[in-house]
């Protein structure tokens, strides 16, 4: 039976990846067909699952961090798919994750940034804004260079910026 728990930890472990890179390779494809629309939030919500099932095993502070990226990738992909109100709970549950397990650095400057983008969407311009400036507060704590051009770069990406 141990081989068994095992086999399934790998799986879970491989399925979690895999699928979130697959989720970010549709994301970032131009011109997806409406077929690849539904691949992509289909294995942005495998990917969550499967993390989900991976706590114990990673480490509470992996499956934390992890955890806070899969609900940020739910946030991108409704963004990508015009889906405001999906956006906006997953950019909260992303930022929630983050304040309540004291996570900070490159996944706290993305959880801002999902808000402001989500935000954004739905017409909130002030809470845009605010969440914009506290993602480039944060992007002042990345430690990576490469991460915190990567973060600009994404919110400058935000409508409304400024």
């Amino acid at each position: 039976m141990p081989e068994e728990k095992n086999f399934t930890i790998e799986a879970h472990k491989k399925f979690a990846v895999e699928l979130f890179n697959r989720t970010w390779e549709l994301h970032d494809k131009k011109d997806r067909t409406k077929l690849e629309n539904d691949e992509m939030l289909h294995a942005a919500h495998a990917s969550t699952y499967h993390w989900s099932k991976l706590g114990e095993v990673v480490g509470e502070e992996r499956f934390k961090q992890s955890f806070a990226r899969a609900e940020y990738l739910l946030s991108r992909v409704n963004w990508a798919l015009e889906r405001p109100e999906a956006c906006l709970v997953h950019a909260k549950r992303s930022f929630e994750f983050c304040t309540e397990h004291n996570i900070g650095d490159f996944d706290l400057a993305f959880a801002y940034e999902a808000m402001a983008r989500a935000y954004a969407m739905t017409g909130n311009d002030a809470e845009r804004d605010r969440y914009i400036e506290l993602a480039k507060n944060a992007a002042e704590d990345i430690e990576k260079k490469e991460d915190k051009n990567y973060l600009l770069s994404e919110l400058a990406s935000v409508p409304g910026y400024k």
